[in-house]
């Protein structure tokens, strides 16, 4: 007789910190692991911000010394690993804290990877290719939306190839996540939506995976309505405290599930318009979701269904099929109202003989495989034009 159990793995940061004014708590961590020299890697606008001195005003009291690495562009690339892997290595720095949102994360994991494993990033691009646990970092999030600051992806240009590598390992995993929610009362309106809907994205795509579990839909159900309920609100008015909380649990829920049951169709088409048009990943999300969810429909209504009720829909009287058709409308909608602009020919550079080789390249992506409905080359360049 056939075997039929089937072993999860499920995968979290040791230590997690929510709610506003968290950060405050941050060296009341890291003194008792020892740590001397951190090195932080963050971009420019919050440097040039001075958000960043929320963290660094309470690291030199604390007697911990750091080395700023403020180059990561939002979509981080290999050169910049490389440059902050040798200034990390030359300072003699023994752990990292990203500051930021995904494109920090991934560079600092990127980077901590490499210090103790060696190489070159490509050597990584797959599933758990590492040998050695990775250097130690924490991730201290400004954006309400990529989940980036708890899971073990990893998302990098090769800027040679045009494409994304994705690498998964669960040595990325950080060791202390912070999500304050007093650090994103300033972010703009257009950054709040694209990472909303990022978040959205990792909750509805994690939720219909073929590697779910009764573990992953709960998070991922809740995180939709989370998410559906506060987003527009914190677009709106970014001064919203309540609002600002409310994202940073949806977006910290919808980490949780994708962590755990991964992604699908959307990431793997959105990667390739960050890889080859250096288009912002939130945004990508949000051009593909729709399309990727019309072209899901028929394997996974009645999940749908389900989502379409986590956002408000009232589908008592409707059969799965069109419960489904509401939960992508809704969708279609909240994007609409979050102001973001939908259909890839908005995309500088973007041309539509692209489409054969993003196709491939999608399907070789590791998201695509734990998409619940499987596509033919053909049918991977059918939901890209769905999307023009």
């Amino acid at each position: 007789m056939a075997n039929h159990r089937r072993i999860r793995e499920y995968f979290m940061t040791p230590v997690s910190l929510l709610g506003a004014g968290c950060l405050s708590e941050i060296t009341r961590y890291i003194k008792p692991m020892m740590f001397r020299k951190a090195f932080i890697v963050s971009d420019k606008v919050l440097v040039d911000s001075k958000l960043i001195d929320k963290l660094t005003d309470q690291l030199a009291p604390a007697g911990i010394h750091y080395i700023l690495y403020d180059n990561v562009a939002p979509n981080p690339t290999t050169a910049q690993v490389n440059y902050g892997l040798k200034l990390y290595l030359d300072n003699g720095c023994d752990f990292l804290i990203s500051f930021g949102g995904g494109s920090p994360h991934d560079c600092a994991k990127a980077i901590a990877l490499l210090a103790t494993n060696g190489k070159s990033i490509h050597d990584y691009e797959g599933l758990n290719k590492a040998k050695q646990p990775t250097a130690p970092l924490i991730t201290v999030n400004t954006t309400a939306g990529t989940g980036s600051e708890l899971t073990r992806f990893c998302v990098i240009t090769d800027e040679e190839r045009h494409v994304k590598m994705t690498i998964t390992d669960w040595r990325l995993t950080p060791l202390l996540a912070i999500n304050d929610a007093e650090l994103m009362v300033n972010m703009p309106p257009s950054l709040t939506a694209a990472t909303g809907i990022d978040a959205l994205t990792h909750a509805v795509e994690a939720y219909v995976s073929l590697n779910a579990s009764p573990v992953t839909d709960c998070k991922a159900l809740q995180a939709v309505e989370l998410i559906g309920a506060h987003l527009q609100s914190a677009v709106t008015n970014g001064q919203d405290l309540t609002a600002r909380e409310m994202m940073v649990y949806g977006e910290y829920l919808a980490g949780i599930a994708f962590n755990n049951a991964s992604v699908g169709y959307v990431h793997a088409l959105a990667h390739q318009l960050g890889g080859r048009y250096n288009y912002p990943h939130g945004l990508a999300n949000a051009l593909m979701l729709p399309a990727v969810m019309a072209f899901n429909l028929p394997v996974v209504a009645a999940k749908y269904a389900k989502v379409a009720r986590a956002l408000g829909v009232d589908t008592s009287g409707l059969t799965p099929e069109a419960a489904a058709i509401e939960a992508v409308q809704s969708v279609r909608k909240l994007i609409r109202n979050v102001g973001i602009v939908s259909g890839l020919q908005q995309i500088k550079g973007f041309r539509e003989e692209d489409i054969p080789l993003l196709a491939e390249n999608a399907a070789r992506d590791i998201c695509a495989a734990t998409n619940p409905r499987q596509a033919t080359l053909e049918e991977l360049g059918m939901i890209y034009h769905w999307a023009l």
